[in-house]
């Protein structure tokens, strides 16, 4: 992770709910040594008792259950409610005072900075803390087609309606060999306001402009295919699908099959380790509070086995909170989540990718600036 500041980044539903509270108390999550990271962490977990209320991701639904589980094997007198009502409604939910920390796959927009904080101190802001790093798949359902290939162009043009057909000669021409049909392509894509969109039209529109001509958004900004609220509607509408593709969290891609992404010159198999690998060789952005660790990704990074297609997930907290005892359980409870005990969790149960030992490290020193 190099450590200069550059450009910065630009960027209640109840669903799904994630609600654990003091009867996961005697779960074991995928091995979690809480008793290291609380001790670790100079926290004394079996003397906090409180709700914590998140929102946001559904691309940390998996991680949010693995963590707050693991958090209450200590911290058995706090409960944990994370809903995946999507990035964009989880940092409303946030700035309005109706969760007490967001899980969202974009870091808060400048506009967003300038805004009011509900239960942040006077004149504080929140502020935005890497905790899950995870490879967005390109996940297809293609009659007779295993193993598929494709290039930032050729997605662009799938998803933006330039190219209709799976023998089309732009996908042909990458898959010599592979007998692809003369079908439709239906392509699925998010319908709420999705971080993992925003990371995506990221990467398109850093490798292939000419072809995906809109700027990056959380919201899918073209009139095509189907679409889906949040990662278990995408995976949910691809199962039901014909001849379909789709963007989403590794963590959400189940059976599907993913195709190979061209890096360079190289056709590169998707991996946790690629997609952190890039995160690694990004910049923090710059123009934002000390203990505001937005990632610019480098959508660009052709190293060997590098995945651009990455999204870097935060926690959003108040730099210093209204409430001094919601501040305390926000700051236990992120800092577990940073700790290696529970990065390796769910590294386990969702595919990610743990933190960096240099970004664990910054992370937890943002985390314990909390106030």
């Amino acid at each position: 992770m190099n450590i200069k500041r550059i450009g910065s980044v630009a960027a209640i539903a109840i669903a799904g709910a994630v609600v654990l509270s003091s009867c996961a108390a005697n779960e074991d999550t995928a091995g979690s040594d809480t008793s290291s990271s609380a001790a670790s962490s100079g926290v004394d977990y079996s003397k906090l008792s409180g709700t914590l209320t998140g929102s946001g991701s559904s691309a940390q639904q998996t991680a949010e259950a693995t963590w707050a589980a693991g958090f209450q094997e200590q911290a058995s007198g706090v409960t944990v409610n994370y809903t995946p009502d999507g990035s964009g409604a989880g940092r409303e939910n946030f700035m309005s005072g109706a969760a007490d920390f967001a899980g969202s796959d974009a870091a808060l927009k400048e506009e967003e900075l300038s805004g009011e904080f509900e239960n942040c101190a006077a004149d504080a802001k929140g502020i935005d803390i890497p905790v899950y790093i995870s490879p967005i798949a390109i996940a297809y359902k293609v009659d007779g087609v295993s193993d598929l290939t494709l290039d930032a162009k050729s997605i662009a043009g799938i998803f933006s309606g330039k190219i209709t057909k799976w023998n089309d000669d732009e996908i042909a021409a990458l898959n010599d060999g592979v007998d692809l049909p003369d079908s439709n392509i239906t392509v699925v894509h998010r319908s709420d306001d999705s971080g993992t969109t925003q990371n995506f039209s990221e990467y398109v529109a850093a490798n292939a402009p000419d072809v995906w001509t809109e700027e990056p958004s959380q919201t899918f900004p073209f009139q095509v295919g189907d679409s889906a609220k949040g990662t278990s509607g995408v995976a949910s509408a691809m199962q039901g699908a014909s001849n379909a593709i789709t963007y989403i969290d590794d963590s959400g891609a189940g059976d599907l099959d993913k195709a190979k992404l061209m890096v360079g010159d190289k056709a590169t198999e998707l991996s946790a380790e690629g997609a952190a690998q890039v995160v690694a060789d990004s910049d923090v952005a710059s123009g934002r509070e000390e203990n505001d660790l937005a990632i610019d990704i480098d959508r660009k990074d052709t190293a060997d086995g590098a995945w651009p297609l990455v999204l870097v997930s935060y926690a959003i907290a108040c730099q210093e909170y209204e409430d001094k005892d919601k501040a305390d359980l926000v700051k236990a409870y992120l800092g577990y989540v940073v700790s290696e005990d529970a990065q390796k969790a769910a590294a386990t149960e969702a595919k990610s990718a743990a933190l960096s030992s240099e970004l664990s490290e910054k992370a937890a020193a943002a985390v314990e600036s909390i106030k």
